[in-house]
């Protein structure tokens, strides 16, 4: 995680002071690479695994899944083994192949551009979210929380309070984006405008959430504009 800066203004006014970016199904809709890792080892376990039980551990911290799939094929493993041995297989797909999400690089660039502030708050590990960030511009992300880094993983507003505090603003100057449940109700908790971009699961409404089908052609005044809704709402 990088260490607290001095507070970033974005260049233009009206525009958000930071944007919070989730990663798995948001920035990268990596999600089939850890379902299919986790049939994976379903299968050399000689486990079951079902769709709807993968789709349930979208958003989670990494340790409340592996604690799930320890449970679920009676592993002698402990909840952080099954964690490495998951990303193991996670990892060596993403190396292969980063699957972006349809608009998210023209927005990082957009948002670049106009001097908005970016972090990256994702409850996978450090060692997953490097081979992405190598395919982006350096310091792309002004701040990166991952999911070794906190006490406490989604749906905590730890996550979040961490970023914007490591930014040195306020969470209800930010707006997140996100694709989850769990990571939607982090983000909320925390106090950010949420930016929902459905991808595998299905989102509930909520009172500082903000939909839209996809992020092709969104730009930074749409992003400020999810903030002014929410702000609205009051």
């Amino acid at each position: 995680m990088t260490e607290p800066t001095s507070t970033v203004v974005p260049e233009q006014a009206g525009l958000p002071a930071a944007v919070l970016w989730d990663m798995d199904g948001t920035l990268v809709d990596t999600e089939p690479y850890w379902i299919a890792t986790e049939y994976a080892m379903a299968e050399k376990y000689a486990g079951t695994w079902s769709q709807e039980q993968a789709l349930s551990l979208v958003g989670n911290d990494l340790l409340s899944s592996g604690r799930v799939l320890k449970e679920a094929w009676d592993l002698p493993q402990s909840p952080a083994e099954v964690v490495e041995e998951l990303l193991d297989g996670v990892v060596a797909r993403v190396e292969e192949s980063v699957p972006w999400q349809p608009g998210a690089p023209e927005l990082l660039a957009a948002l670049r551009e106009a001097g908005v502030p970016c972090a990256l708050v994702t409850m996978s590990y450090e060692r997953f979210v490097a081979p992405i960030l190598r395919h982006l511009p350096p310091e792309t992300f002004r701040v990166i929380v991952t999911g070794d880094k906190v006490e406490q993983g989604k749906p905590h507003p730890e996550p979040y309070l961490t970023a914007a505090a490591s930014l040195g603003l306020e969470p209800q100057d930010c707006v997140a984006i996100e694709d989850s449940n769990t990571g939607a109700k982090s983000a909320e908790a925390a106090g950010c405008a949420v930016l929902v971009v459905e991808n595998h699961v299905p989102v509930l409404e909520g009172p500082r959430r903000v939909f839209r089908p996809t992020l092709v052609g969104l730009g930074p005044a749409d992003v400020a504009a999810v903030r002014d809704e929410v702000a609205a709402r009051g």
